[in-house]
């Protein structure tokens, strides 16, 4: 079994209140990027693949692609398959999935904003609850699926949604970016979820998110903003660089997505797009080019 592994950028962030477990309540629209329709010929540099074979003997995991500097016990991958392995054997159903075998060829970047690692487990969850013949149902999938990560039970949806809580709770909003082109920068940067939330003010949204179909992409500027950018640019200008190069470029709208430090531009025109990417392909800078859907 082959999975083909997309990721998400953020349309906005709002740190709305921080909680007394220490974790933060925010608002935000997570949107879909590098889906694969249809049934690809060939992987898109953009996108993981996740490979899930019966196994003779005991589970195993082989990594490949982009090297991934964690133990195997901590690699998301390896998690989400012990957590379904766990969870069966508490409801009694051991025998519902046989050893398994793991191959994990990484493309999407850790520390970037785009829930590389996220996808990368609750794809895995996916295709271990398809080889048990749907022993779990998708209600203990998204339990397994937030015990992960904040950003997992998205994946599980896969489709825009506006986020509340810490981004478990999913409202599907109607909002289409069909057609516009998606360029997204990945400056050699990386950091961490604590340090990002370090810096932020939590505060009451100026919008609701909720009604950004409402709003023409052309008026986003300004309005649907990402709280993580007001202290991270001053620790990282060229963030804030990269930012108003996509604007220069004639991005419609650009952001940095989560917690960065990826940045993207929505362009509604390809020309306009495939020159801003070669720009940046010509740099030491990560670049992807992608069609929404």
């Amino acid at each position: 079994m082959i999975k083909f592994v997309n990721a998400k950028i953020n349309l906005g962030l709002d740190i709305v209140a921080r909680r007394a477990d220490g974790y933060h309540d925010l608002q935000t629209v997570f949107y879909p990027v590098g889906v694969l329709s249809g049934t690809p010929r060939s992987p898109r540099p953009f996108d993981d693949i996740l490979e899930i074979v019966p196994a003779d003997s005991e589970d195993t995991l082989l990594l490949t692609g982009r090297s991934v500097d964690c133990p195997r016990e901590r690699n998301l991958v390896w998690r989400a398959l012990c957590a379904y392995r766990e969870r069966l054997e508490r409801e009694g159903l051991n025998g519902r999935l046989g050893p398994v075998s793991l191959t994990l060829d990484k493309h999407l970047p850790d520390g970037a904003g785009l829930g590389g690692g996220s996808a990368d487990a609750t794809f895995t969850l996916e295709a271990l609850e398809e080889l048990s013949e749907g022993a779990l149902g998708r209600e203990a999938l998204a339990e397994i699926a937030l015990s992960l990560g904040a950003d997992c039970p998205f994946f599980l949806l896969n489709r825009c949604a506006y986020a509340r809580g810490v981004g478990e709770k999913l409202e599907e909003l109607p909002l289409s970016l069909a057609e516009m082109w998606c360029v997204i920068v990945k400056p050699p940067v990386s950091i961490s979820t604590a340090r990002a939330f370090a810096g932020v003010t939590p505060a009451v949204p100026t919008f609701d998110l909720r009604r950004l179909p409402e709003l023409p992409v052309s008026e986003w500027r300004g309005t649907v903003k990402n709280d993580f950018e007001q202290s991270l640019f001053p620790q990282f200008p060229q963030l804030a660089e990269i930012k108003e190069a996509l604007y220069a470029s004639g991005a419609v709208y650009a952001s940095m997505s989560g917690s960065g430090s990826s940045l993207y531009g929505l362009f509604d025109n390809y020309d306009t797009a495939l020159k801003t990417y070669e720009h940046w392909e010509s740099t030491d800078t990560a670049v992807w080019l992608l069609l929404l859907t």
